[in-house]
């Protein structure tokens, strides 16, 4: 299948680069989201990023102006994805809003049009018996900020088509993406499971005394190298993503995850990370 058309769901961070990233490649791309005054936002923002392009001298004038004319943003759902080649999802990472998102979805796209889910942790199969034919379903999850990090994990579930996950693992190609194809669903994909394991541990770390979320950090910026440490890049991704991943976790059974208190107040007090200037760092 050729994907020409792509709807993005959700404008919010990861959305609104997905979209853009997809539109600069030379894709029609249309961003939905509902919540009020954020299509305003996403145009400013793409028009903010688009002129910041041109005074660096990564884009021309000429490329600028044709991907503001492949990039549209609206608060019509059945506009937006009613004649979309491939849908992506990239909403709250809440298990109850993908699936009423995708229950509607299934009611206006077309019947060969493919939609993935950007979720960085669920497995697509827990959204299959929303769709009528569950084939054309498959994670594709982008790493924040999707515009600049070119790792995407395109992953079959058990009911997705094979051309299904190649189609997508091209169409991230396309865009300038080094795409890994995962033939077997497990929770949480690669990346994420590996980087899982330093997050639990330095999670453990700070909630028994040992070290400070900032010292956490420095041991792995200067003595492994990361690009960041797992506090650094929680405010980077919002504390409030990473507490909504340690709830499901912990209302579904597992035991309370280290530092819970501590990010559940953070997200309370509206403490997410860089969106708000605030979270373990700050930064206004």
């Amino acid at each position: 299948m050729e994907i020409r058309k792509v709807c993005v769901i959700g404008g919010g961070l990861m959305g609104r680069q997905i979209a853009l990233c997809s539109a600069i490649h030379g894709y029609d791309v249309v961003v939905y989201d509902s919540f009020a005054g954020v299509p305003e936002k996403v145009r400013a923002w793409a028009e903010e990023y688009l002129a910041g392009r041109i005074a660096k001298g990564k884009m021309t004038e000429a490329e600028v102006a044709a991907t503001k004319a492949r990039f549209t943003v609206g608060d019509d759902m059945e506009a937006a994805a009613g004649d979309a080649d491939l849908v992506i999802e990239a909403i709250v990472e809440v298990y109850e809003a993908k699936e009423k998102l995708f229950r509607q979805l299934n009611d206006i796209i077309r019947p060969d049009a493919i939609v993935a889910t950007n979720s960085s942790y669920m497995v697509s199969s827990l959204f299959q018996n929303c769709f009528g034919d569950a084939s054309r379903l498959c994670n594709c999850h982008f790493y924040n900020p999707a515009l600049v990090m070119k790792f995407v994990e395109v992953v079959q579930g058990p009911h997705t088509a094979e051309e299904t996950g190649k189609t997508v693992f091209d169409f991230c190609k396309s865009i300038g993406k080094i795409p890994i194809l995962m033939k077997k669903e497990i929770a949480g994909f690669a990346a994420n499971r590996i980087t899982g394991v330093v997050n639990q541990e330095g999670r453990y770390l700070v909630q028994n005394g040992y070290l400070t979320p900032q010292e956490v950090d420095i041991a792995c910026e200067e003595g492994l190298k990361y690009p960041m440490g797992p506090f650094r890049l929680m405010d980077l991704t919002g504390v409030d993503l990473t507490y909504d991943l340690l709830k499901a976790l912990y209302e579904g059974g597992a035991p309370k995850p280290d530092c819970y208190d501590l990010i559940e107040g953070m997200v309370k007090e509206g403490r997410l990370g860089r969106k708000t200037g605030h979270g373990f760092y700050d930064y206004v």
